[in-house]
């Protein structure tokens, strides 16, 4: 490999290095999860899971930028239902959070979380696997 080539590559891996940094979650322990959801409007979602006192904490998150609006909200892990509720969005960021604690149940925990805004119809979806 010539000195050019060499440069090159050490540059590349240079970039990907600080682009892996930026993207990684700043305080996001090794082990925890966090997942962007979809939504079928301009809203957006997540779902974070981590380990604690050897049960899971997971939060689902859903930003629409707008106050007052009540979301309909269902998270199952493994299919099993952990919450049922039905935040609303409050200031200053029009957003709600669910944060909860869960058995770790045997296997891997796949959580889908579910909201439904019924004034719009709008629908988001978060799946994350721990």
């Amino acid at each position: 490999m010539n000195r050019t080539t060499r440069m090159l590559a050490a540059s590349v891996a240079a970039v990907l290095s600080v682009g892996v940094g930026i993207v990684s979650p700043a305080d996001a322990k090794a082990g925890d999860v966090e997942v962007s959801g979809s939504c079928t409007g301009r809203s957006t979602s997540k779902f974070k899971v981590k380990s604690r006192d050897g049960g899971l904490e997971y939060e689902f998150e859903v930003d629409q930028n707008r106050n007052g609006q009540r979301w309909n909200v269902s998270i199952k892990d493994q299919g099993v239902t952990v919450y049922s509720g039905s935040p609303v969005t409050v200031a200053p960021s029009g957003s709600f959070s669910v944060e909860r604690r869960t058995a770790n149940r045997a296997g891997v925990d796949t959580f889908v979380a579910k909201a439904t805004n019924p004034a719009t119809g709008e629908r988001c979806t978060a799946r994350a696997s721990f």
